[in-house]
């Protein structure tokens, strides 16, 4: 399985969407428990994988390195807003397995969301990191928001090449926010969904030339529409095969939304990983969506709480329907290329590991 740990609450940035370091009545800045504890609890799992999350984990680059050196895990991730790559020692840089940096698409959407001159320390530290061999999965993880243009800002991060990105994953700024009190949110997810559009559009074009273009939430979700196998769970994983050690020792099914009571699920000292699995099961009306086999009910969190109410919940959940209708229309293509041998199913088994991309943005 795979698991969250918030290394630190803290964080050096203060960006638009969620504002900086995390103040939850409850909550440490700084993990309260031991690392012996957290080893006991992550030995109880055959196959873990272990991602470095936060605030800000590159702030707490002491426990990350120690976490690295003495707990075995099938593979360890890293999210973070890239100000520190440079930092990590060339022994853990090489023992991660991906890399999630947040950048927003170019200089000026990236700087207006995360603060002046962010773009450019990015890049600079992401360049760093591949002169220094780094060979995992680098991927930019994008916040759409409302001064983002979908098609431009994913385009631009997938045309990057030095440094370049392997992959561009994205989500929508609609858990940070107080959505209902926004202005032209649906002038906003018009444009989302518009730009969606063009972007199927330059995926299938790429397919024609062999290449597969790294944009995450259409690689997997392609995949299941191709062979007709469902996704067993909700995508992230979140309260089925993914969990989050918080920095009390309790394990929650996602991190985002740890003052919510049923996202308490157990704690390190009395906890079993083997017995959290499936703990959380989706509700209505995901539950009774036809598109539930391909999508796999979008976001626990938003599933649960309904903050927004049905009106905003529906359209929200519309930009995915959205998408997954424009990757229908060219499923029948996509397998008429692999049939010719212009490119091979197994481009899309994306990700190998739970990487930290939720896939549905």
């Amino acid at each position: 399985m795979q698991y969250h740990l918030i290394l630190t609450e803290r964080c050096n940035l203060s960006c638009a969407y969620c504002g900086g370091t995390r103040h939850i009545e409850g909550l440490p800045l700084d993990p309260s428990y031991s690392i012996q504890e957290l080893k006991t609890f992550i030995l109880g799992d055959p196959e873990p994988v272990i991602g470095f999350y936060g605030g800000e984990p590159t702030l707490a680059l002491g426990l990350m390195e120690e976490v690295m050196d003495i707990i075995p895990a099938k593979a360890f991730t890293l999210q973070t807003n890239g100000t520190l790559l440079t930092e990590i020692s060339d022994k853990n840089l090489h023992g991660l397995h991906s890399i999630l940096i947040s950048i927003d698409g170019g200089r000026e959407v990236t700087d207006y969301n995360r603060g002046g001159g962010t773009y450019e320390d990015v890049l600079r530290n992401v360049r760093d990191v591949r002169s220094r061999g780094f060979e995992g999965d680098l991927v930019a993880r994008m916040a759409f928001s409302d001064h983002g243009d979908i098609y431009r800002d994913v385009i631009h991060l997938l045309q990057l090449s030095d440094p370049y990105f392997d992959h561009v994953h994205w989500q929508l700024d609609v858990f940070w926010s107080d959505l209902e009190q926004r202005p032209h949110v649906e002038n906003w997810l018009e444009g989302y969904d518009d730009g969606i559009m063009r972007l199927i559009d330059h995926f299938h074009e790429s397919l024609q030339e062999g290449v597969v273009p790294g944009m995450v939430p259409f690689i997997p979700l392609l995949r299941s529409l191709l062979t007709g196998e469902p996704t067993p769970h909700i995508r992230c994983g979140a309260g089925a095969t993914s969990f989050t050690v918080m920095t009390n020792g309790r394990i929650e099914a996602c991190p985002i939304s740890p003052e919510l009571k049923f996202n308490h699920i157990s704690n390190l000292q009395t906890g079993n990983p083997m017995t959290l699995k499936n703990s959380i099961d989706m509700l209505s009306p995901c539950t009774e969506c036809n598109y539930l086999w391909v999508c796999g009910g979008r976001c626990l969190f938003v599933n649960m709480t309904k903050f927004w109410g049905e009106e905003l919940f529906e359209r929200v959940c519309h930009t995915t329907k959205s998408m997954i209708r424009g990757l229908e229309g060219i499923t029948p293509k996509v397998k008429a290329l692999i049939e010719e041998g212009v490119i091979n199913i197994d481009y899309f088994d994306y990700p190998e590991i739970n990487n930290g991309c939720e896939i549905i943005p």
